[in-house]
């Protein structure tokens, strides 16, 4: 985001002071980066924390998860020795780390191909891609106070999803839905909308936000055929 005439140009705040704007003031945090788009540290600290949730769960409960997975597909599990559910564990762990590096490569070049190539916002990928490792300091930090709930339920994936008030539903495929729609998930995107906004002024943060809502209601609509009922 280019600078006014004569305007001094501020210096980055220091990672903890932006994690925890991206909580209590995301316009902020999103200037800043929009300005200066660190990125390394953020990605560093919620790769950490969602490796840290997914250590608090049993691997006995990994191990019967894909226990049922291989029932559900007509395979017979294999047998789970101490070695295998210590495997499991660190796969899960590394594996778990690995896809918020790869969700946010992907998702930050999804909306940089949306609003700068298609909308025609100004915008570089590494701007996206700083808003949006910032953003997710929120759902990995807050998946620490809900892993006693994913034991107690026996889902390692649970998440406070718009389905978990929607008791009266049936299982299926609308459920599916609301379950897709995770709440805490849905409080990232607002944050990477005034990413978009301070990355382009003429780009509101109520069209931002109305977008990227529309697009991870489109992720919902069609990734709800995957989740099991």
């Amino acid at each position: 985001m280019s600078q006014s005439a004569g305007q001094p140009e501020r210096s980055l705040p220091a990672l903890p002071r932006r994690l925890l704007d991206t909580f209590f003031s995301p316009g902020k945090m999103a200037e800043a980066v929009a300005r200066d788009p660190k990125w390394l540290g953020a990605l560093v600290v919620s790769m950490v924390l969602v490796a840290v949730s997914t250590a608090l769960i049993p691997p006995e409960m990994m191990a019967e998860v894909q226990r049922r997975a291989a029932l559900a597909r007509g395979a017979t599990p294999p047998p789970m020795t101490e070695r295998t559910l210590q495997f499991i564990r660190w796969l899960s762990i590394g594996g778990s780390a690995m896809a918020i590096a790869m969700i946010s490569v992907l998702m930050s070049g999804i909306y940089t191909l949306i609003f700068v190539f298609v909308l025609g916002d100004e915008g570089r990928f590494k701007q996206y891609f700083g808003i949006f490792t910032h953003a997710m300091f929120i759902p990995t930090l807050l998946s620490l106070p809900l892993v006693p709930l994913r034991i107690q339920t026996g889902d390692p994936q649970f998440t406070l999803s718009l389905g978990s008030f929607l008791v009266f539903l049936e299982p299926g495929y609308l459920l599916n839905v609301f379950r897709f729609l995770d709440l805490v998930q849905l409080w990232s995107t607002a944050v990477i909308a005034f990413g978009a906004h301070a990355i382009d002024r003429r780009r509101s943060f109520g069209s931002a936000l109305t977008i990227m809502m529309f697009v991870t209601l489109a992720f919902a609509l069609i990734f709800a055929n995957f989740l099991p009922t």
